[in-house]
C-alpha cells in the first residue's frame, strides 16, 4: 500500500504543477536533447503500451507507469529549490532516515531467519534470503524495504549522494551524523549480501577520485585527506563490532564467483531475445512482476504467451519494447549520463558539481541495473537527472545573490552616502 502511496502523492503533485500553477512559477520545458529524446523514448512505450501481444490496454498502463511515471520530476524539481542551501538542507534531512533503515538492518542480522522482523512485505510464504553456511548462515537485510533488491538500490544511490556530503564544510553535529550514516550504509551493504552493491560503490569511489582528480589534482588531494578521516572511523568500527558480517560477506563472495557470468549474461540476454519478435516487442508491462496478479484480479485475457525465461532487465527492455524501443530506452539513459557529465565540467560551485559528478557516476556503473522493475531506484534516477537542470538554476541563483550583495555593497555604498539632514541624496 505505501508503495501506491507514493505515486498517489506523486500524481497530486503533478496536477497541481501542470494545470494549477501559475506559469510565471514554472520553468518552461526547452527544446533541448535531453527533453527531445525523452519525449521520442515516450512515444515508442506509448506504443508498445498499445501492443495487441499484451491481451489488455490495462496491462500496457501499468507498463507506462514502470517507464515513465516518476519523469516529471526533472521538471518539477528545479522549481522546489531556490537556492544551494536549500538543496543541501533537504539532503541533510533526507539522509537521516538511514538511521531508521540501518539500525533496522542490524536487527534483521542478529535475528533468526524466523522472526517477523525479517519478514518480506506481503508475502509470507517466500523464504528469506541467507547468507553463510549451515549454523552460522544469517539473514540478508532488507531494512524497512520489500525485499533485498530493493534495498540494495537505496543504499547505492545513498552511499553516492553522500560522498560529497562529506567533504563539505559542516557543524560537528552534521558532519558525525553524516559520518554515522556513512557508516551504516556500509554495514548494511555487507549484512545485505549484495556484491552488486559493494562492487558499485567501488567503482563509485574509483571513479569520483579519477575524474575529479583529472579535474582538480589539488583539490582532490585535500579532498581524500578529508575522506579518510570518515573511512577510518568507520573501518575500525565495523571491523571491531561487526566481524560476523564481515565474515559472512567474505564467505559468500569468495564461494561463489559467478558475477562476472551473471554480468556477462544479462549483457547477452538483448541478442538472444531479440529473434523471438524481430523487430516488434511484447508491450510495455509484459514481463512486471505485477502483471499476473493484475491479470487475475481483473480478470485480462492472458496476452501472448513469452517463450523464454527472463531475468536481468536488459533482456525483459528488449521483451517488451523490442530492438528499436532497447536501443531508444538505453540510448537515452546514456545521454542522461553523459549531460549530468557536462554540468559537472560546466559548473563552478564545488558541491553542486560534486553532486553532478555522484549522479552520472551513479547512472553509469546502474546502467545494467534494474530501473524500470526496481520500484526504489526508478524513482531515483529522475531525481538524478534533474540535476541536469536543477544544479545549473541553483548556481545561476547564487551568482546573482552574489552580483546583488557586490552591488548593494560597492555601488549604493558610493552613489547614496548620507545626506546632512539624514536624507538620501537620490531624487
Amino acid at each position: 500500500m505505501i508503495y501506491f502511496l507514493k505515486d498517489l502523492v506523486l500524481l497530486g503533485a503533478y496536477i497541481k504543477y501542470f494545470l494549477f500553477l501559475r506559469n510565471e512559477k514554472k520553468i518552461p520545458i526547452t527544446n533541448n536533447f535531453i527533453n527531445i529524446i525523452i519525449f521520442i523514448v515516450a512515444g515508442w512505450c506509448l506504443v508498445q503500451a498499445l501492443n495487441p501481444s499484451l491481451g489488455s490496454p490495462l496491462v500496457g498502463l501499468l507498463g507506462l507507469k514502470a517507464y515513465l511515471f516518476y519523469v516529471p520530476l526533472i521538471w518539477i524539481l528545479p522549481t522546489i529549490f531556490e537556492t544551494e542551501e536549500d538543496f543541501y538542507k533537504f539532503l541533510r534531512t533526507q539522509f537521516l532516515l538511514i538511521f531508521l533503515t540501518g539500525i533496522i538492518g542490524i536487527l534483521q542480522f542478529y535475528s533468526p531467519v524466523s522472526s517477523p522482523i525479517n519478514a518480506y512485505a506481503g508475502d509470507t510464504n517466500v523464504q528469506v534470503a541467507t547468507f553463510g553456511f549451515g549454523a552460522s548462515s544469517a539473514v540478508r537485510v532488507s531494512g524497512t524495504f520489500s525485499y533485498i533488491n530493493s534495498y540494495s538500490g537505496y543504499l547505492f544511490v545513498c552511499f553516492g549522494l553522500l560522498v560529497p556530503m562529506l567533504t563539505l564544510r559542516q557543524t560537528k553535529l552534521w558532519l558525525w551524523l553524516s559520518i554515522g550514516e556513512f557508516f551504516l550504509i556500509i554495514i548494511n551493504s555487507v549484512m545485505n549480501g549484495s556484491r552488486t552493491v559493494t562492487l558499485a560503490s567501488v567503482l563509485f569511489l574509483l571513479g569520483y577520485i579519477g575524474i575529479r582528480g583529472i579535474s582538480q589534482p589539488s583539490n582532490t588531494l585535500r579532498w581524500l585527506f578529508k575522506f579518510s578521516l570518515p573511512v577510518i572511523v568507520v573501518a575500525i568500527v565495523i571491523g571491531i563490532c561487526f566481524a560476523p558480517a564481515i565474515d559472512q560477506f567474505s564467505r559468500r563472495t569468495t564461494k561463489n564467483q559467478d558475477i562476472s557470468e551473471r554480468i556477462s549474461g544479462s549483457l547477452s540476454e538483448p541478442l538472444k531475445f531479440i529473434k523471438y519478435k524481430d523487430l516488434d516487442g511484447y508491450g510495455a508491462g509484459a514481463t512486471h512482476p505485477g502483471t499476473p496478479t493484475l491479470r487475475r484480479g481483473l480478470g485480462l485475457p492472458a496476452g501472448e504467451i513469452i517463450p523464454v525465461g527472463f531475468e536481468g532487465e536488459m533482456g525483459r527492455i528488449v521483451l517488451e519494447l523490442g530492438p528499436i524501443g532497447f536501443i531508444l530506452w538505453y540510448g537515452m539513459r546514456i545521454s542522461i549520463a553523459i549531460a549530468l557529465l557536462l554540468v559537472f565540467w560546466k559548473l563552478k560551485r564545488p558541491f553542486l558539481r560534486q553532486l553532478a559528478l555522484a549522479a552520472s557516476l551513479i547512472q553509469l556503473i546502474w546502467l545494467n541495473g534494474q530501473l524500470v522493475f526496481h520500484h526504489t531506484f526508478s524513482v531515483y534516477f529522475w531525481f538524478l537527472t534533474s540535476f541536469i537542470f536543477l544544479l545549473p538554476r541553483l548556481e545561476q541563483m547564487a551568482n546573482w545573490q552574489q552580483q546583488l550583495y557586490w552591488w548593494q555593497l560597492h555601488v549604493q555604498s558610493a552613489h547614496l552616502p548620507d545626506s546632512p539632514d539624514g536624507e538620501s541624496e537620490l531624487p
